[in-house]
């Protein structure tokens, strides 16, 4: 998402847009990547049926609800919104905190109010929402590998409702650039979409190679770095 937004700007997207569009966009690539993982982790027998059951019906709807709200917000709140978001990620990341589990299971309407708060914070920042998905399964007793393929699988509600939601806020929008379905810009979702059969092996590798810490910080630094450089640009730095 931020990589969108950076480049869009960069671009000259309108202003009044570039935010929009780099929300839409991401979400659009989370529906590949979702499901190539989704595929993988089924595989293993890593996905929580029950859960994605319960879950995903008002994940679907707090993502489409979102994407309205988002809409009828202006870019700047929605910058906040993410670069707080950003710098929450980081600090989890360089200090993690298990979340305690919860024995008993949860009943369906705490599934499906979760769900829907998860599927509308995600599409208001454009993320899969493994992060908050994550942290709720682990809670609710679930293992961390079953966790983990289960929020996968949960991605891709969130990413389908939140990118028919940009296309349709954005479908009317004059000033779009060409090339535009709505808030998602094609060639950009392309582009991801295309490279990421290769870069995503060789981020796997990666991955394998280093220890989970390193991993954790080299990402939270990223995203500091990333939540500072939008900040610089918010308080009109530069």
């Amino acid at each position: 998402m931020p990589a969108f937004l950076l480049a869009a700007e960069a671009e000259g997207f309108p202003a009044r847009h570039a935010m929009h569009m780099a929300l839409g966009t991401s979400l659009a690539c989370i529906l590949v990547s979702s499901l190539v993982s989704m595929r993988a982790h089924h595989r293993h027998q890593a996905v929580h049926l029950a859960m994605v059951r319960g879950m995903a019906p008002a994940i679907l709807t707090g993502s489409l609800a979102g994407t309205f709200l988002a809409a009828a917000l202006p870019a700047a709140p929605l910058k906040w919104l993410f670069l707080l978001f950003l710098l929450f990620v980081a600090q989890g990341l360089w200090r993690p905190v298990q979340p305690q589990p919860h024995v008993r299971a949860p009943g369906a309407w705490l599934l499906a109010a979760v769900g829907a708060l998860i599927g509308g914070f995600s599409s208001l920042v454009g993320i899969g929402g493994a992060s908050l998905t994550v942290s709720f399964l682990l809670w609710c007793s679930i293992g961390m590998h079953e966790a983990i393929g289960t929020s996968a699988a949960l991605g891709f509600p969130i990413a389908l409702a939140g990118t028919l939601g940009y296309a349709i806020n954005g479908w009317s929008v004059p000033g779009l650039p060409a090339g535009s379905l709505g808030y998602v810009y094609l060639p950009a979702f392309a582009g991801v979409t295309l490279s990421s059969f290769f870069a995503v092996p060789l981020g796997a590798r990666t991955a394998h190679r280093l220890p989970v810490q390193t991993l954790r910080r080299t990402f939270a630094l990223v995203l500091g770095a990333i939540a500072l450089r939008m900040l610089a640009a918010q308080l009109g730095w530069f």
